[in-house]
């Protein structure tokens, strides 16, 4: 009975003495642990307070690259060509001599400003360039037939925007007038065989609009 008195008494004693030293102790917190200041932080929240303001998106289609659902989008359109022209190859060259992603020839290349093949051949920024550069160009040359024909048929084939790009990046703009203003009697085939005709359908429908017509676009 006297042991169990004794036990009893000193449980107290020792939580009483834990929580003093716990309490009292002389140790401080240093606050410079938890400082941010220095650090290059990534907030994922924007610093706008009004979150219910709307702001205008500018596609910037000069630096677009690709992503997984590219649908008709002008990326999906670029690729979508790309993988026709060399299934997306930046470092090919074709039996006639065509040259990388999107198969340019010499010829159109020093139209944008591009007179180093090897370099071309090398650097995949620089054949993007020259793909938005030589579409701007096109744009600008068929500005009036893309007017006059979008939406209508011609040779069987409904007539859309990107369809005349496509075209014109197989056959030059001169090609792609002569088909159309024909009505698809006056056609093209390259040495393969792949048609005016073929790649107006192929490439129906996709959203160009956001394409500049540039008389002196370059790389």
């Amino acid at each position: 009975m006297y042991k169990n008195i004794i036990s009893y008494s000193v449980i107290p004693v020792v939580v009483f003495t834990a929580f003093y030293f716990a309490l009292n102790t002389n140790k401080t917190l240093d606050m410079d642990m938890y400082s941010i200041k220095g650090l290059e932080l990534d907030y994922t929240v924007t610093n706008e307070t009004n979150h219910n303001e709307t702001t205008e998106n500018v596609f910037d289609y000069k630096n677009c690259i690709s992503s997984p659902n590219l649908g008709k989008s002008f990326v999906g359109f670029k690729e979508a060509l790309a993988f026709k022209e060399s299934r997306g190859n930046y470092f090919i060259v074709n039996t006639y001599g065509y040259l990388g992603k999107y198969q340019f020839n010499k010829n159109t290349l020093k139209l944008i400003g591009i007179y180093n093949t090897n370099k071309f051949l090398s650097d995949p920024k620089l054949q993007e360039k020259a793909f938005i550069a030589n579409t701007e160009r096109n744009k600008w040359i068929l500005r009036r037939d893309i007017k006059r024909f979008v939406g209508k048929q011609v040779g069987g084939v409904l007539i859309t925007e990107s369809g005349i790009l496509a075209a014109a990046h197989l056959a030059g703009p001169g090609s792609v007038k002569k088909f159309l203003r024909s009505y698809g009697a006056i056609g093209f085939s390259d040495a393969y065989g792949t048609t005016i005709r073929n790649y107006m359908k192929r490439f129906s429908g996709y959203d160009t609009s956001f394409v500049v017509p540039n008389r002196k676009a370059k790389a």
